[in-house]
């Protein structure tokens, strides 16, 4: 062998000076991606291993049917399934337009199991499209192909490190290394200045250290710069344009060509060529490439490559089944400002932010603004296959002037398994209700550092108090909804039978006004936790809690990791009971943990503290240590655990602390909860310090998930209605008995015999919702010795309940503090 400008040259027919030379070595792109196959096979199994179910994602997106891009993408699919690749082919019809296929694009932008995503070009479609707009609608990251203006702009600065690489130019470079020849210092030609090849392919080789000459069709001395080449790569898409005479002696010669020319000795008629006459080049290169079987195969393998190479950047900051969310570092202020100061003070993420970090795609949002949006239904079906996560309702002891603060916990609590022990968590509240406040309670949902932002913005959409806001809460899909108010009763006939909106043709004209109402809204929490803010309260005919389809999509977004906390209006002995009983019997979800919330101050009022009423001045008794009053007050407390503990489920009690509570008033509840049941109890501070105040109380809540427990309902929908009446007042309130008054009586006696529409038996199968106080609101502790008066009893057959409007009279004198 003779050296001859740094490369070894095999002799063997007639060259320079008399010496005979073999033809040049075959470069075989078909055994070079074979190897290359082989190893991503391993990295692919490694994956695996490391996160089991784990693959590389790849999604091919045609448009049309053209025979040549279908062979094409059949061989990549073939490629992705030996390498372990889940690779998908996405055609659209040639009549799709430009817009279809950038919202395809966008969809699988989104796709956190897609790693890669290429447009087969050419777009064969009978619209207009810019091929230019599409391909830069791939997100970079997943555009394996390398074409983006970004991925590009990055290769042409020399940033190989940061972008991908077009195939074939990637293709062409493992080639020559595969020649054992070294590009640093090497004269190299380019021939072709296409954006898949030649353009690329300049600025690899100039990256990697040589000195590169560009030519084109415009080219005027093509012969004389490809004969001072000691690598040439050509992609001028001309059939054997480049001569032998014109490559020297012992280059290595990259063709990227396929052409096809006439042969009439082919049963096809033709056969394929590159752009370099191949017969005379092989003759004088040191080493060249055949076509086909050259850089095609290695085109598909980088293709490969780049993917592999993209889901393993996926995998630097993956953790199975947790959101790459970011979160507000809060800095709470020893001088706390008002509410609506603190939530103007704070700058929310885009919904659309918020909407990509827990995994829901463009498509499944309607933004109403920048800081809210309603999620589509549809959400469900695609979360169909994932486990629910840890569900946590909040209740509390019975509702007092001085407030519990089960919203602001509620919160908190989500605020503190997220930002602060980095689980998924999901908030679920209604919607705040103003009505029968006047607006003194304010638009907001929350308080202090543990509220939804933006504040005023809670209310995005307001249903009337009526039947119609109960069937948004029960209702479990779209049908479901859509059945329910068809069954709504609007009125009666002359002998008393229902009637109902489907009776006067009007149910699918509701169902259409409440298609957009039935979607949940998305906001945020001051720290930049996810909240659905959906539906009212409505706890005087209604179970006052938020949506069944917010819950469903929620405990599907957070995945069996993570954590949904919604909250249940009223005191556990209403509140909770009407959650579990009406609401749980209807989507069929079963809490995992109670939290039962309380305040120092409350259980004093509780234990017989004086009236307060808002403007006044707080009495001493609650600014003051008093473990008199406290003490009292700890017996409603054992109530009301004992209530929660009913449905079989273990209770968290959430002590919220106010500046006014000392160390041992704390203890003392702390103590009096654990002795009445509840699995752990903890003092908190939500409002003071958002999630971080709730810390302890998230840890509390995780332990208590993983007790055993199974849920139990108070009783079962056969038994008569006044049975059902009499085991909620006996059982949650304390009463002795109950009484129907004849009206009640009367239409007791008309729901049990009643057959209602639609194939429907009589509605005295539905459960109870027990409406207005059970007992005298002056009576403090744990009111007992009394019977329950039901004055009425209506139907909400849309709903699919129920509710006894009660009052309560005293047959004795006790009282219980």
């Amino acid at each position: 062998m003779l050296s001859f400008s740094g490369h070894a040259l095999r002799l063997g027919s007639t060259g320079f000076a008399g010496v005979k030379r073999t033809a040049a070595t075959v470069v075989s792109g078909n055994k070079v991606s074979k190897l290359v196959r082989e190893r991503l096979k391993k990295d692919v199994e490694k994956m695996w291993i490391q996160f089991p179910g784990f693959r590389p994602g790849l999604v091919v997106l045609q448009v049309g049917d053209r025979d040549d891009s279908n062979l094409y993408i059949t061989m990549k699919l073939k490629a992705a399934a030996e390498i372990g690749i889940s690779a998908s082919h996405v055609r659209l019809p040639k009549t799709a337009t430009e817009d279809e296929v950038l919202r395809c694009i966008v969809t699988v932008n989104e796709n956190p199991e897609v790693h890669g995503l290429i447009v087969q070009l050419p777009l064969d479609s009978v619209n207009t499209m810019d091929p230019e707009k599409v391909i830069n609608a791939v997100a970079p990251e997943k555009d394996v192909d390398g074409l983006t203006s970004i991925n590009a702009g990055k290769l042409s600065r020399g940033n190989l490190g940061d972008c991908f690489i077009p195939c074939t130019p990637k293709g062409c470079m493992e080639l020559i290394r595969q020649t054992g020849t070294s590009v640093a210092g090497k004269n190299a030609v380019v021939i072709g200045r296409s954006k898949v090849v030649g353009a690329p392919m300049y600025s690899l080789l100039l990256w990697s250290h040589a000195t590169v000459t560009s030519c084109h069709s415009k080219t005027t001395d093509l012969a004389a710069q490809v004969g001072r080449a000691d690598i040439l790569v050509v992609g001028a898409g001309r059939a054997e344009m480049v001569k032998g005479a014109w490559v020297k002696q012992g280059a290595v010669v990259i063709d990227c060509g396929i052409n096809h020319v006439p042969d009439p000795s082919r049963a096809s008629g033709v056969r394929v060529v590159g752009d370099v006459h191949y017969p005379s080049a092989k003759e004088r290169a040191g080493y060249i490439t055949q076509v086909p079987g050259g850089v095609g195969p290695m085109t598909v393998a980088m293709l490969m490559e780049n993917t592999v190479q993209s889901a393993k950047h996926f995998l630097k900051t993956y953790q199975p089944r947790k959101w790459n969310i970011s979160y507000t570092k809060l800095k709470p202020q020893k001088s706390q400002p008002s509410d609506t100061t603190l939530a103007h003070s704070c700058t929310p993420k885009t919904i659309g932010q918020l909407a990509r970090e827990v995994g829901l795609f463009s498509k499944e949002v309607e933004p109403y603004g920048t800081t809210r949006a309603k999620v589509r239904l549809e959400i469900i079906n695609r979360f169909k296959a994932q486990p629910d996560g840890k569900y946590v309702v909040v209740t509390g002891i019975t509702p007092t002037p001085l407030g519990e603060g089960k919203a602001t916990t509620t919160l908190g609590l989500a605020q503190a398994l997220g930002a602060h022990l980095h689980v998924n968590s999901f908030a679920c509240v209604c919607q705040p209700s103003q009505g029968s406040y006047f607006g003194v309670k304010g638009g907001g949902v929350g308080g202090g550092y543990s509220q939804v932002l933006p504040r005023e913005e809670g209310e995005l959409c307001r249903s009337v108090a009526s039947e119609v806001m109960a069937v948004l809460v029960l209702s479990t899909s779209l049908e479901d909804m859509r059945c329910r108010l068809a069954r709504t009763v609007v009125a009666y006939s002359r002998v008393g039978n229902p009637v109902t909106t489907e009776d006067l043709g009007i149910s699918g004209v509701l169902a259409a006004l409440m298609r957009e109402a039935v979607m949940p809204n998305l906001m945020q929490t001051m720290e930049g936790s996810p909240v659905f803010v959906h539906t009212c309260p409505l706890s005087d005919i209604a179970p006052g809690n938020s949506s069944i389809l917010a819950d469903q999509i929620a405990l599907k977004l957070v995945g069996p990791e993570g954590f949904v906390v919604t909250e249940a209006g009223g005191g556990a002995e209403t509140g909770m009971e009407r959650f579990v009983d009406i609401k749980c019997r209807a989507s069929g979800l079963c809490p995992d943990v109670m939290v039962m919330v309380a305040s120092v101050r409350a259980l004093k009022m509780h234990g017989g503290g004086p009236a307060v009423t808002a403007g006044s001045v707080m009495p001493k008794e609650y600014l003051e240590e008093n473990l008199t009053l406290l003490e009292n007050g700890c017996i409603h407390l054992k109530r009301q655990v004992e209530n929660a503990m009913a449905f079989g489920l273990p209770v968290v009690v959430a002590i919220n602390t106010f500046s006014s509570d000392t160390g041992a008033e704390l203890e003392l509840v702390c103590a009096r909860a654990k002795q009445a049941g509840g699995v752990e109890a903890v003092p908190c501070s939500p409002w003071a310090e958002g999630g971080a105040g709730a810390v302890e109380l998230g840890q509390a809540v995780r332990r208590a998930a993983d007790t055993p427990h199974r849920m139990n309902f108070l009783y079962d929908l056969e038994i008569p209605i006044v049975n059902k009446i009499r085991t909620i007042a006996r059982s949650m309130y304390g009463a002795d008995n109950v009484e129907l008054l004849p009206e009640a009586q009367r239409k007791s006696t008309l729901r049990t015999t009643w057959e209602s529409h639609r194939d429907q038996k009589g509605l005295a199968n539905l459960p109870v919702c027990m409406a207005k106080t059970h007992h005298d609101a002056e009576r403090k502790g744990v009111p007992t010795g009394f019977t329950l008066l039901v004055r009425d009893v209506s139907v909400h057959a849309g709903a699919g309940f129920l509710y006894a409007s009660v009052g309560w009279v005293s047959t004795e004198a006790l009282m219980r503090p």
